[in-house]
């Protein structure tokens, strides 16, 4: 099990990616428009980089929603493999069963 601290900490980055996506996109939209005055792309810039490093959605980590682990995360089912391993064995996930050969 993760630390509570840490999944915390990703839900809080999580908060503020969706708080500020619609601005950043703005703001992106105006810096990277050719057709605009170099003045002002480059205010979008510095408006950009005075918001929270944390706003970004590139600091965003995927875990597991049963363990919190960071990694080896399955995106498809949101969990990672070990959590996986544990529900299949215990026969929680349907359809999913111990492979031998």
């Amino acid at each position: 099990m993760a630390k509570v601290s840490m999944i915390e900490r990703e839900k809080k980055r999580a908060a503020l990616v969706e708080k500020f996506a619609a601005r950043r996109a703005r703001l992106k939209e105006i810096a990277s428009d050719t057709d605009r005055p170099m003045e002002e792309r480059f205010k979008a810039r510095l408006k950009l980089a005075k918001m929270p490093r944390n706003a970004s959605p590139t600091r965003l980590h995927n875990r597991c929603e049963v363990s919190g682990r960071p990694k080896a995360f399955y995106r498809k089912l949101r969990m990672s493999r070990i959590a996986l391993r544990d529900l299949a064995s215990m026969g929680q996930i349907p359809g999913m069963v111990k492979s031998s050969w």
